[in-house]
C-alpha cells in the first residue's frame, strides 16, 4: 500500500529531513521525491509505503499535517486509492 504526501510552504531549511524523519519514525518508507523551489515557495510530492507503517494511517495522516502546521507548512497525505479514483477518466 501507498499514499502521496505534498508539501508546500515557505522554503526553509531541512523540511525534506524533517519530513521523510517523520516518515521513518512511523516505518512509512519513502520511495520517491520530487521537489522544486519557486522564489521562495518550497514544493514536494512524496510516494510513501506504508504497508509497514506502525499506526493507523488516518493518525499517521493527521500526525503529519500537525507536524507541518508547526513548520508552517501545508502537508496533505492521501491513500494512493484516493489518488488513483480521483485522477481515472
Amino acid at each position: 500500500m501507498r499514499a502521496v504526501v505534498a508539501v508546500i510552504g515557505k522554503d526553509t531549511v531541512g523540511i525534506l529531513a524533517k519530513i521523510s524523519g517523520f516518515c521513518a519514525e512511523y516505518k512509512a518508507n519513502v520511495m520517491d521525491v520530487t521537489q522544486t523551489i519557486m522564489q521562495d515557495l518550497f514544493a514536494m510530492t512524496m510516494l510513501i509505503d506504508i504497508t509497514n507503517l506502525t499506526i493507523d494511517f488516518v493518525d499517521f495522516a493527521d500526525k503529519l499535517k500537525s507536524a507541518g502546521e508547526e513548520m508552517k507548512l501545508q502537508v496533505h497525505v492521501m491513500h494512493e486509492d484516493i489518488f488513483n479514483s480521483m485522477h481515472k477518466i
